[in-house]
């Protein structure tokens, strides 16, 4: 059987050809995950592990991706402490986080209980997972979770803090160490929602908060609208790998991050692209690398696939990156 070129990745062994993983892989775009959802709602589909389990493993069976994700949502962890979620298809709280409320959700036994659902999915995904494909987890960056919690009610900074490092980061630090003992090799923190963020907040109060999570081990760190200037200060972190958006310098960042693996970072827009105007960008991205040690790289897109990328563009991108490298 072949090598787990994620493995060797994240390891930074240097192979010829970088192991291949998507954001939200598994969804709308496939008519698998469609034909799934007939049957079930999204809530049921993250929260049965025999499901979320087949919905994990569609990507893997089509594409041969080379890691497979848990199938499940960054909220789910608010919804255990408390607040009521139902996805109409967006989700919507029944009522939201604010500073006269907070107290009466914070409690991490009845959360953990609450997301056992992911544990015995993860389970149920590595079971099935042959052994050169890694297994990945999740959970939503804990800014990025506090402002789905808030629902745009205005909170004072220290407010805003106090939460985060009494209630969230805690509960996401459970929650990364049970999905390691679930089969996750590596557990991603995705902080999509940094657009409100300020550069001074985040610098000097928000990342000295994550390294309670980077300090983990074998947890990896994706940011959307990281403030500018930022990526420094998160690559001299303890994660074992960092994800970026394709706003960044992919050559760059492969050449000066050296503590870890780089996951991306192809523009996801362009898989939307006709047909010519897709593979002259996906060459130009391609080419961008040449004569770079990709050594520690996870190829892949800047942020998820969208619902609407055609099946085909996703089987073009991976041979083309296989036949290219290997």
């Amino acid at each position: 059987m072949d090598a787990n070129k994620f493995t060797n990745a994240v390891n930074r062994v240097e192979q010829p050809c970088p192991p291949i993983w998507m954001m939200r892989q598994a969804g709308r775009y496939q008519p698998t995950y469609m034909e799934i959802k007939e049957s079930y709602n999204f809530e049921q589909m993250c929260k049965l592990p025999q499901i979320a389990s087949k919905v994990a493993m569609l990507p893997i069976t089509q594409f041969d991706f080379d890691a497979a994700i848990l199938f499940s949502d960054i909220l789910w962890h608010v919804e255990g402490l408390g607040l009521p979620l139902k996805f109409d298809p967006a989700p919507k709280f029944e009522f939201h986080l604010n500073e006269d409320n907070w107290k009466d959700h914070t409690d991490f036994d009845k959360a953990m209980d609450h997301l056992s659902f992911q544990q015995s999915a993860m389970e149920l995904t590595r079971e099935k997972l042959p052994s050169n494909k890694s297994l990945i987890g999740f959970v939503g960056g804990p800014w990025s979770v506090l402002n789905y919690a808030l629902g745009g009610n205005k909170v004072s900074n220290d407010f805003k803090t106090t939460y985060l490092k009494d209630v969230i980061i805690p509960l996401m630090a459970r929650s990364i160490r049970a999905q390691k003992v679930a089969g996750a090799e590596v557990v991603m923190i995705f902080d999509s929602g940094l657009r409100n963020c300020s550069k001074n907040y985040y610098n000097n109060t928000y990342l000295p908060m994550l390294e309670e999570l980077a300090d983990i081990g074998n947890v990896g760190y994706y940011s959307r609208d990281l403030p500018k200037g930022s990526l420094p200060k998160v690559k001299k972190m303890n994660w074992c790998g960092i994800g970026i958006d394709s706003t960044q310098d992919l050559a760059k960042t492969l050449k000066t991050h050296t503590n870890g693996f780089v996951q991306g970072n192809f523009d996801e827009h362009h898989m939307l692209l006709e047909n010519k105007l897709y593979h002259y960008e996906l060459d130009k991205w391609l080419d961008s690398l040449d004569g770079v040690n990709t050594a520690g790289w996870i190829c892949g897109l800047g942020h998820g696939i969208h619902k609407t990328t055609p099946n085909a563009n996703v089987k073009y991108f991976i041979d083309k990156v296989r036949n290219r490298f290997e």
